[in-house]
């Protein structure tokens, strides 16, 4: 019976070696994985590979193969019921003990059964086992396997299983280890940046020009604020400002680059004239839904906690986009005089007491110059710069591109919602 165990898993292990190593995600590994199981006669009908991330909101990940659906991927975020419910699980014995749990399925209750078995027995399931992935770090993953054969997993099977979850716990660390360096990357400086980083981008000076809108918001009052309120209290400030605005970039195709003290550096780049409406449309839209965002916060937020308020200035053009910094420690940012007039006409919101103030540059991409307030002296500008406010329709884009980007992307967003 054991000798049979070790054939059934040595092709099994062979290639989780030699070719699964070289797939692309765990969800393709899985699906094989399974195939190959099923076609060496160990009859699973339910297969589900854990592991834990590092990440802001979410602790795992789950892809989870079932006969009916094939692979579903699934997150778990740190939330009470999830925490209760993996506190009676297997898993948590497997996480504690580094051992397998074995669950017979009985057609009856039983006293003090672990949470997912009325669901196994449910769903037809007589045999279960979960068995740790051994990672070099502290926190395991976890594959488990499922049967609805009325004998259940025999001698064999579980030999198989335990043979292959070897080779398999160092594939899963492998792709883990791979997505914490995407995760920290993007978290930290963004999918694109992050990207390019990843990519081999690490050395001083590394980068391009690229045009983009580039958006800076400035949260008004801060210094006053961070001078009253205890930290505790600025720093949930801070979370509602920086998540209204990080959600409203995300959503309309942006990248946040840079929270610097109170301010927010966000860049929608483009490539040509089509784009660059529609850069304009997403940053426009982004630094309408920011505001709404802060209002709602401002009307549900704690009494206690004062209002939030926002300067935000849009502006267009060319920027290096890369590396600068020290010899051993960079920053991946955009610099140049287009990020420094987008700091300047946010500054200039407060005096002219607007929320949301234009270029020239960005009114002229969108043709709309209705809300011209007139020309002001920027700090570092030799020559007045024109001023707009943000434009609240269509109608105020004279012209005919202008009104067709604000209708295609009116439309675009109502498909997508």
């Amino acid at each position: 019976m054991f000798i049979h165990g070790a054939i059934l898993s040595a092709d099994i292990v062979s290639w989780l070696y030699e070719k699964a190593r070289f797939y692309p995600n765990i969800s393709q590994v899985l699906e094989e994985l399974v195939e190959r199981t099923r076609e060496a006669g160990m009859l699973v009908d339910r297969m589900w590979i854990s592991i834990p991330v590092l990440h802001p909101s979410l602790r795992a990940k789950g892809f989870h193969w079932t006969l009916e659906k094939g692979v579903e991927l699934r997150y778990y975020r740190g939330e009470p019921a999830l925490e209760q419910m993996y506190l009676n699980s297997p898993l948590k014995v497997v996480h504690d003990t580094g051992e397998s749990v074995r669950l017979q399925i009985t057609q009856e209750a039983q006293e003090n059964e672990f949470g997912i078995v009325p669901d196994l027995r449910e769903a037809g399931f007589t045999d279960y086992i979960a068995m740790p992935l051994v990672f070099s770090e502290a926190t395991p993953g976890t594959v488990s396997m499922a049967t609805r054969e009325s004998v259940g997993f025999n001698d064999a099977d579980i030999l198989a299983f335990e043979t292959i979850a070897q080779p398999l716990s160092m594939l899963c660390e492998a792709q883990a280890l791979k997505e914490k360096a995407e995760t920290v990357l993007n978290t930290y400086v963004g999918p694109r940046a992050g990207a390019r980083v990843l990519n081999g981008e690490i050395k001083r000076g590394d980068g391009e020009r690229i045009s983009a809108i580039v958006g800076f918001a400035d949260l008004r009052g801060f210094t006053q604020l961070s001078n009253q309120l205890p930290s505790d209290k600025i720093i949930e400030l801070l979370n509602i400002y920086f998540g209204a605005m990080s959600e409203a970039v995300e959503r309309n195709g942006g990248e946040v680059l840079k929270f610097i003290g109170d301010e927010v550096l966000s860049v929608f780049p483009y490539e040509n004239e089509e784009g660059a409406r529609v850069a304009a449309m997403q940053a426009l839209l982004t630094a309408k839904e920011t505001m709404q965002g802060i209002q709602r916060a401002n009307d549900t937020s704690c009494p206690m906690l004062p209002d939030l308020r926002l300067g935000m200035g849009l502006h267009a053009g060319d920027v290096f986009f890369g590396n600068v910094g020290g010899e051993t420690r960079l920053d991946f940012t955009v610099v140049g005089p287009t990020v420094n007039k987008a700091s300047r006409i946010a500054g200039l919101s407060k005096d002219l007491n607007q929320d949301i103030l234009t270029s020239k540059e960005f009114a002229d991409i969108l043709g709309c110059h209705a809300g011209a307030l007139g020309s002001y002296y920027l700090k570092g500008f030799e020559e007045p710069q024109p001023v707009f406010t943000a434009p609240e329709h269509g109608s105020d884009c004279k012209t005919e591109e202008g009104k067709l980007a604000w209708d295609a992307y009116g439309a675009l967003k109502t498909n997508a919602s």
